[in-house]
């Protein structure tokens, strides 16, 4: 496929709202919003790579209270021809067809290849990918099960969604300090992961979302790896116009705190 002359393709991942609070989250989805509105004319297309929410379950009649900025402003999108793509998070991984049937966007639970101008691209949220991290793994399988998810939906949403904030904090308070430091090419396991994947075939970029540490990382030379940072603290996002691929803060001042290598 080829981007349209002068358009170009952006990349955004955890915007995880919701948390910590409304009154921040509120705030957050005001800037994410008003970021999408100024790349509306210039976007081909648009990726939400994975924890967009904090929490997200999908009831058989209901959806969560909230977010109607920010699912308006999506919907918008699509329905201007605009192409937008989700892929869940560790967050907010139990869909059920409420982004497909209302707001046009397809969904995907796995890492998917896209190609452009002759570039591809390997795409995905990033948890469970990779070394290590074997307890998350487990849970994820839990998560993933239909029956776990199914005996969740008939718990009343006040005890679901209780549950929900409260590992949501706890996986915060355990990963925080973590995600603010860059562990070498060596200890990063979706460097690691790519590098694996590259053994078999070539991609020219490698992005995900997760880590919410932005890091642009040459793994040889010709293909980086990606990790898009956050909506919390960095404000980041990646642009590819058909040539090249930028990550970028939306605030001039948190460009230096990139990992760049």
């Amino acid at each position: 496929m080829q981007i349209p002359s002068g358009k170009k393709i952006y990349f955004l991942s955890d915007f995880h709202l919701g948390a910590p609070d409304r009154t921040i989250s509120l705030d957050r989805e005001k800037r994410i919003v008003k970021f999408l509105d100024e790349i509306k004319n210039s976007a081909a297309e648009v990726f939400v790579v994975g924890d967009l929410f904090d929490f997200w379950y999908e009831y058989r009649k209901v959806v969560p209270k909230g977010y109607t900025r920010i699912l308006g402003k999506l919907a918008e999108l699509t329905d201007s021809g605009i192409p937008v793509h989700f892929f869940v998070g560790n967050h907010d991984m139990w869909m059920k067809g409420y982004f497909e049937e209302e707001l046009n966007i397809p969904v995907y639970y796995e890492p998917k290849i896209f190609e452009w101008n002759n570039k591809k691209f390997y795409i995905g949220h990033g948890d469970g990918l990779g070394p290590g991290d074997h307890g998350y793994k487990f849970i994820k399988k839990i998560f993933r099960n239909k029956f776990c998810q199914w005996f969740f939906g008939i718990l009343p949403p006040a005890v679901g969604v209780g549950l929900a904030d409260y590992l949501s904090r706890r996986s915060r308070a355990v990963t925080g300090l973590i995600d603010e430091q860059f562990l070498g090419e060596e200890k990063e396991w979706l460097i690691i992961y790519s590098k694996e994947v590259l053994q078999k075939q070539h991609f020219d970029y490698f992005i995900f979302g997760h880590r919410h540490l932005p890091i642009d990382f040459s793994l040889n030379n010709n293909s980086r790896y990606i990790n898009l940072g956050d909506w919390i603290r960095y404000y980041t996002y990646a642009m590819f116009d058909g040539e090249n691929l930028i990550l970028s803060s939306r605030e001039p001042e948190l460009e230096k705190k990139i990992i760049r290598k």
